[in-house]
């Protein structure tokens, strides 16, 4: 049966299980012999990675908002033409750990940048290119955040994991924002139930779309 390639995308804060989860989904894929390829923003090829240490390592320099979502974009421009593209036109379904949901929750609403300055870098970044599906794990933030500290050394923390609750708070909000106007898009799963309810809500939400039969 020729199925359709897929985009996939695992989105929200962390601490929420995003890479168990993504792991998940490809083992099903797998058992389906659904071929497929996994890959995480920013980052996601050689080059793509490099751009993400620059936005994500701890440095005493000061980066700007701005020059954050440019990096966020130069990253994903790289990691959709040698990567996410490619493999979409081949039929290989695509595993993505955060994308363009991503970018209007952390440097939108995290930073304060306006949502018009990140439709346009979409629009130009990824002309049409959308996930199929977006699945957001969601849990409150102060449960989400422990788990990441306890997963985490602090000195081992990337830019984001070292925010506050507030910066947390407001991605967070942006996330269930973008949820509720795109329901057919984005689902939101219970990441603070046990892993395996969080487990068996994707896998309905994966079988009810027919995509993998």
């Amino acid at each position: 049966m020729n199925r359709v390639a897929r985009f996939i995308t695992m989105e929200g804060i962390e601490g929420v299980g995003k890479t168990t989860q993504i792991g998940f989904i490809g083992q099903l894929l797998a058992a389906r012999n659904i071929s497929h390829c996994v890959t995480r923003e920013p980052g996601g090829t050689p080059l793509a990675e490099k751009i993400r240490s620059l936005a994500l390592v701890a440095d005493a320099e000061t980066l700007p908002p701005m020059a954050e979502l440019l990096l966020m974009f130069a990253a994903r421009s790289v990691h959709l033409h040698n990567v996410i593209e490619p493999a979409l036109k081949v039929g290989r379904w695509v595993l993505c750990d955060r994308f363009t949901d991503a970018t209007y929750a952390y440097q939108g609403a995290g930073r304060g940048l306006a949502p018009e300055s990140i439709e346009k870098l979409e629009q130009m970044v990824q002309a049409t290119r959308r996930p199929d599906l977006t699945l957001l794990l969601d849990a409150p933030v102060e449960i989400a955040l422990e788990r990441a500290r306890v997963r985490r050394a602090e000195q081992e923390r990337d830019r984001f994991e070292r925010e506050q609750y507030e910066f947390f708070k407001r991605v967070r909000s942006l996330y269930l924002a973008r949820a509720a106007a795109e329901p057919q898009r984005i689902r939101v799963v219970d990441a603070n139930a046990p892993a395996t309810t969080v487990r068996m809500q994707i896998q309905e939400i994966l079988e009810l779309s027919s995509w993998m039969y």
